[in-house]
């Protein structure tokens, strides 16, 4: 049997990750900083991990537990992470330093450990955004932590590519989870105050080629495709998952 790490895999689109994995017989290991949403559920092949992805051997006690667990890591999927709306006039160190760190260094600690374990064959995940590809209004600083993950992305699969490991990203755009629901709240986002639920259909109906958004079970079946014997020839790639709003 199959084993992957989820860094951020309780809840939003990592829990629906982690469900499209359980639902395929994969062993899912979840880390995150507390113990809710997925977390709580009982599954046989999920185990959940307390860790902070700002901490480097917290990455790797996990990856320590996953082999203990089923003696094999076959993905690391990184996709804790969060978003947030400002101008740049109102941007700190602060903001700067949440956003950075979790969303960029977060990643690159659990592609640094992922690098070190994964044997040929396995593969590493990045779950970035469309907003890796193009800028928006007031969402300088995510852009550029997410352009930073495709970065990272494509640096460490011509690296780690010799060793067998394929490393790629996918790219959503927006998908309904709560987390987004309450970051559209904030005056500063590009719902401008609108009620969600209404911006997020007309967006679809302006922008997306179907019509419509992903949903968070979508992208998970990109990264089952990803992880699978299927992709073997796919790496260095960031996909997007966007029903058609970027084409490329």
């Amino acid at each position: 049997m199959k084993t992957v790490i989820i860094t951020g895999g309780t809840e939003g689109i990592g829990a629906d990750i982690a469900r499209g994995f359980l639902n395929t017989n994969w062993k899912v290991l979840i880390g995150a900083r507390s113990k809710s949403g997925l977390a709580e559920e009982t599954h046989e092949h999920l185990k959940f991990q307390a860790m902070d992805v700002l901490v480097e051997s917290d990455h790797r006690a996990l990856v320590d537990s996953a082999v203990g667990w089923s003696n094999s890591l076959n993905c690391y999927i990184n996709c804790a992470g969060f978003s947030r709306w400002s101008p740049v006039k109102d941007v700190d160190e602060q903001f700067w330093d949440e956003m950075l760190d979790t969303n960029l260094k977060g990643t690159f600690w659990g592609c640094k450990t992922a690098a070190e374990y994964l044997s040929p064959g396995g593969s590493i995940i990045n779950v970035s955004s469309l907003a890796g590809k193009r800028g928006s209004a007031n969402n300088s600083v995510y852009c550029a932590s997410k352009f930073g993950v495709n970065g990272i992305t494509q640096a460490l699969a011509k690296e780690l590519g010799p060793k067998g490991i394929r490393v790629n990203a996918v790219c959503p755009v927006y998908v309904e989870t709560s987390g987004l629901l309450e970051a559209l709240e904030n005056p500063d986002a590009p719902s401008r105050g609108q009620e969600t639920d209404a911006y997020l259909q007309e967006f679809a109906k302006a922008n997306a080629a179907l019509q419509r958004l992903p949903h968070g079970s979508e992208v998970a079946d990109l990264c089952l495709y990803l992880a699978s014997p299927a992709a073997s020839a796919i790496t260095s790639q960031c996909i997007n998952v966007d029903c058609g709003v970027l084409p490329q």
